[in-house]
């Protein structure tokens, strides 16, 4: 069996998706707060059980009979979201799991001014060490996330953002067809290759993507980052937010996102979507 934690979520949810095209719906388990939600997993033959980070007991009984566990990252930041990984692990690990995949990021690295990769970076350490079979998979940098990025951008006709570089954008869909592949056909061992879409855009082009498919100027603005940092505190966001969302521009001026490999078109046997049919999708919904 193969269980997919976080399957109410974006991507967890796709992966099931793609995964219920590939094997039978009764060889599929999820993890999930919500059972009610996944209500129509369970309907389709999918085993629904409640897990939670913060409750190894709850792990335990919701990894019960599977040879393969998917971790889908904490959406918690720093040291809480690493605790929580380490729950994971161990109780896949006391469960008898026989292989353990969990979604990391380009760019994993303990000293990235983007916090999110210094927790993708100790939990590939607590892989390493935890003596279990595992497949950190390196996705690229998620497209959704451009959209938020781009902040009121679409209302005002300004894009307002610090200096950043290019970044693979890469779809939660794409990613979701490549994890099934890679948990069905037995893929990678340790860590991927990046799984990326094959080509790196900065603001200025997403700036120009949106002024051609809207019709209408969307400039790009370069604030400095004490001013973006100042501009998120003055909307009320917590500190350990401002402190993310303003190192990520801090990260992509180093390149850390800027990196393509084929890996994902390979796995997928297909080129994966590029920024502007994204762009045109996410605004049609």
């Amino acid at each position: 069996m193969i269980v997919v934690t976080g399957a109410n979520g974006k991507l967890g949810r796709k992966i099931v998706e793609q995964l219920l095209k590939r094997i039978p719906a009764r060889d599929i388990g999820v993890s999930v707060r919500d059972v009610n939600a996944a209500q129509d997993l369970k309907e389709r033959g999918v085993r629904v059980r409640q897990g939670h980070f913060d409750n190894s007991e709850s792990l335990l009984h919701t990894f019960e009979e599977a040879s393969q566990v998917l971790l889908i990252s904490s959406h918690s930041l720093g040291e809480v979201a690493v605790r929580q990984h380490q729950a994971a692990i161990d109780s896949a690990k006391k469960a008898g799991v026989r292989r353990l995949l969990y979604t990391s990021q380009m760019f994993s690295s303990a000293t990235s001014h983007f916090s999110p990769m210094n927790v993708h970076a100790a939990t590939e350490e607590l892989l390493k060490s935890s003596g279990m079979a595992y497949t950190s998979l390196r996705n690229g940098f998620y497209a959704a996330s451009a959209i938020m990025w781009m902040g009121d951008a679409l209302k005002t006709g300004e894009l307002i953002a610090p200096e950043d570089g290019s970044v693979a954008w890469t779809t939660h869909s794409d990613l979701a067809e490549a994890t099934a592949a890679i948990l069905t056909e037995q893929r990678y061992e340790g860590i991927t290759p990046n799984l990326t879409a094959s080509e790196a855009i900065d603001m200025d082009r997403i700036a120009s993507v949106a002024s051609k498919v809207l019709d209408r100027p969307i400039r790009r603005i370069v604030v400095s980052d004490d001013e973006y940092r100042n501009h998120l505190i003055s909307r009320g966001l917590p500190e350990p937010m401002v402190g993310m969302l303003t190192g990520m521009f801090q990260a992509s001026r180093q390149g850390d996102f800027s990196h393509t490999h084929p890996a994902l078109e390979n796995l997928i046997g297909r080129s994966p979507v590029n920024f502007t049919d994204f762009f045109k999708s996410s605004i049609s919904q």
